[in-house]
């Protein structure tokens, strides 16, 4: 796999410097400790990203956190995914064409490897002559720990 967290885990921030650089970026603390955040969350929030950020540097704004995550997004070292009525979530998970299964009740996001085959994974039933180079899929369901919680309607 070529995914960034499992890299990122021998290296650290000395990973996350060169690879900064390699995407012609100025390496900052800031740049480092978001991208040290979405290395040890996967999937956190743009919210989470600000409230780890913040007690790693103390004093950073929220609009800097903001702009480091979309930066860090445009230059492809981290991926955003936007769960449909669910905020925009960031993990360093990228190179590989990986999917999420995201729980209904409680919002949890898991990675699920390709589908069937190589990646794009799906065969289009109509390509409309595009090079498809990505399939995005997310399953919905429902977790394990929601599905053993005994709901208020469950227990009448």
């Amino acid at each position: 796999m070529g995914g960034s967290r499992h890299e990122a885990a021998g290296g650290g921030e000395q990973h996350h410097a060169e690879a900064l650089r390699r995407a012609g970026l100025h390496v900052t603390a800031q740049r480092l400790a978001v991208l040290q955040a979405v290395a040890e969350h996967p999937h956190l929030t743009a919210e989470e990203a600000v409230g780890h950020t913040q007690r790693a540097l103390g004093a950073i704004s929220r609009q800097a956190v903001y702009d480091a995550l979309n930066t860090l997004v445009e230059r492809g070292l981290i991926r955003r995914i936007q769960p449909m009525g669910s905020p925009a979530r960031y993990e360093d998970r990228i190179h590989d064409n990986h999917h999420h299964l995201i729980c209904r009740r409680c919002g949890r996001v898991e990675d699920v490897d390709c589908a069937v085959g190589r990646a794009p994974c799906l065969q289009a039933a109509q390509d409309h002559g595009y090079r498809i180079e990505e399939a995005e899929v997310i399953y919905w369901g429902t977790c394990p720990q929601c599905l053993g919680a005994r709901s208020p309607e469950h227990a009448r």
